[in-house]
Formats: C-alpha cells, sequence, structure tokens
C-alpha cells in the first residue's frame, strides 16, 4: 500500500503521497527521502527560487522511468500555491506557471514528482528581465569534469577582464555550471549575445580545448560551453536541485578553490555531492551561492572584452 502523510507546512495542510515508492531504485532513495531533502534545504534553496516561474521535470516512476516536463500550473492546484502568466513565443499564448513563494509551494511541487528545480531566469514581477547569466559546461567524449574544472577558471578569468563576478557550482551530473548575478536592468538579448561572445572568445583563446558550437561532432575531447540557456523561454537547474541521476547527486555551489584544486591534481571526484554532503556543506560554510540572489552587476559592452 502506498504511503500517504498529512502534514502542515508553512501555515497549510499538504497530503503527501506514494512516499514509499522508490524514484532512485540504485540507492533505493525513495520519494519521502526527496521531500525531506528539499525540507532541510528550504531555507538555503528558498531565496534561488523564491518569486520565480517554475518549469517542472516530473519523474513519477523515478529516475530510470518515463518523465515530462511541464510548464502549465496544475488546474487542481491549491490555493496557497500562486501562478503568474507568462507570454509564450512558441505557443503564441501566455501560460500559466506555478511560482515558489514559500515552503509549502516548494513541496506541493516536489510531491508532483518534480524532482529537479527549474526556474526561470527571471522573477514573476517582471518576466522579460533576466536576474543572472548562465553558462553550462559540458563535457564532451573523451573529456571530464577536470576539462570542466580548467575551463571555469578560464572563463572566470575572462569575465573578470569584463568587471563581471561569477559563481560556480557543479551540474549535479558530469559537468559545471557558472552563474554571473547581474539583479540590475537588462534583457536576455544582452545576456545571450554577451554570452554567446565570451564563449566564441574562450574557444578563440583555447580551441584545442573549448568548443562554443552546438553541433555535438564537435565536442570530442572538448568542454561545450553552453551560452544558448540565456534565453527567456528556457529554465536551467537550480543551485541545490537534486539531479535525476543514477545517485541523488545535487548541483552543489563550490569555492574556487576546489575548482582549482581539482585541475592541480587532475582529479574531479571530489567534485561531486549527494544531498547528506550537501547539507553537510551549508552547515559548514553557509551559502556559498548567496550573492548570485543579490549581487547588483551591470551587463558590460562588448567592447570592453580583451
Amino acid at each position: 500500500m502506498s504511503k500517504t502523510l498529512e502534514t502542515q507546512l508553512a501555515g497549510h495542510t499538504l497530503r503527501l503521497s506514494n512516499l514509499d515508492k522508490v524514484l532512485y531504485p540504485s540507492v533505493g532513495f525513495t520519494k519521502a527521502e526527496v521531500i525531506d531533502y528539499y525540507v532541510r534545504i528550504a531555507d538555503t534553496v528558498m531565496p534561488h527560487v523564491r518569486n520565480r516561474p517554475m518549469t517542472m521535470a516530473r519523474y513519477p516512476d523515478g529516475v530510470e522511468g518515463e518523465m515530462f516536463y511541464q510548464k502549465r500550473c496544475p488546474d487542481h492546484k491549491p490555493d496557497y500555491v500562486r501562478k503568474v502568466y507568462v507570454w509564450s513565443e512558441t505557443y503564441k499564448r501566455k501560460v500559466t506557471f506555478c511560482v515558489i513563494d514559500d515552503l509549502a509551494s516548494l513541496i506541493y511541487l516536489i510531491n508532483l514528482a518534480a524532482i529537479e528545480l527549474h526556474p526561470l531566469l527571471a522573477t514573476a514581477d517582471d518576466v522579460n528581465t533576466p536576474t543572472l547569466m548562465t553558462f553550462d559546461l559540458d563535457p564532451g567524449p573523451g573529456a571530464d569534469l577536470v576539462d570542466c574544472s580548467r575551463v571555469a577558471l578560464q572563463l572566470r578569468d575572462l569575465l573578470r577582464q569584463a568587471g563581471l563576478d561569477c559563481f560556480p557550482k557543479t551540474s549535479g551530473k558530469k559537468g559545471m555550471h557558472l552563474n554571473v548575478p547581474l539583479n540590475t536592468p537588462c534583457t536576455y538579448d544582452e545576456t545571450k549575445g554577451f554570452a554567446r561572445a565570451i564563449a566564441m572568445l574562450l574557444e578563440k583563446y583555447h580551441p584545442e580545448q573549448v568548443t562554443s558550437n552546438m553541433r555535438k561532432d564537435l565536442r570530442r575531447s572538448k568542454v561545450f560551453v553552453d551560452w544558448s540557456q540565456n534565453d527567456e523561454h528556457k529554465s536551467t537547474v537550480c543551485v541545490y536541485s537534486l539531479r535525476v541521476w543514477e545517485r541523488p547527486t545535487v548541483s552543489t555551489p563550490l569555492k574556487w578553490e576546489e575548482v582549482q584544486d581539482a585541475v592541480d591534481r587532475k582529479d574531479g571526484s571530489g567534485l561531486s555531492f549527494e544531498t547528506e554532503q550537501t547539507l553537510e556543506r551549508v552547515q559548514q560554510y553557509g551559502d556559498l551561492y548567496a550573492l548570485v540572489a543579490t549581487l547588483q552587476q551591470n551587463m558590460p559592452v562588448l567592447t570592453g572584452v580583451s
């Protein structure tokens, strides 16, 4: 019999279902454990998801089962889950997104087996203004997390030349992400154009290590610097999100010293974290991504990059 629990969160009653369902079969990690992780990380992750339209990546049969993306907020949602209307160029109409405002709305989405958190890059208050710029470092065949770490350092140095601080995190899978906080007025055309120019410049400087081209046949032994996620209709996996992988790994913030150490030791094995390890890191370091939610940086002009 499926285990169900009725509980109070943030002043609201939630009915949590199928708690004994195993979502990560290789390690027996259940839906109850997924929910428990998000409850425990909630205070830390909330600044990064609050007031953001959410795309739901739903895995009702676990990480080895079929999945589907759902943007439309369910009609049967409880009243405490807010929705916002976002214009879709693809569908030529407004789409209703669920918005996370508190612990109850966060866990409501997780209870739908939306294992990963995929917020838009903008807030519900201004869906046309991204608050950050993101780079996805994806190792091609023959490349690994050490190569991603090396490229991350190169990308960091290039962004610093442009006057921008950036923050690394694991993808929770085989790559890395770099996020550049903005939190100032800008457009997706600006962030996407700038990210593409930076990726192309990095490829020019390191052609044996980097590709900015989306063609998969060009990625062998290289790291693809994916700039294309900087788009109004795309969402990216949030910091502290569980990932759909063999084990319950988490997209975890890193210190730059850790990235450099992986390069120096030629060993990226220390840059992979599961739920308990991520929670322990938060206890030890606090939120290494706190500035991504608050730091204000202006988009530079492209001619300022050398």
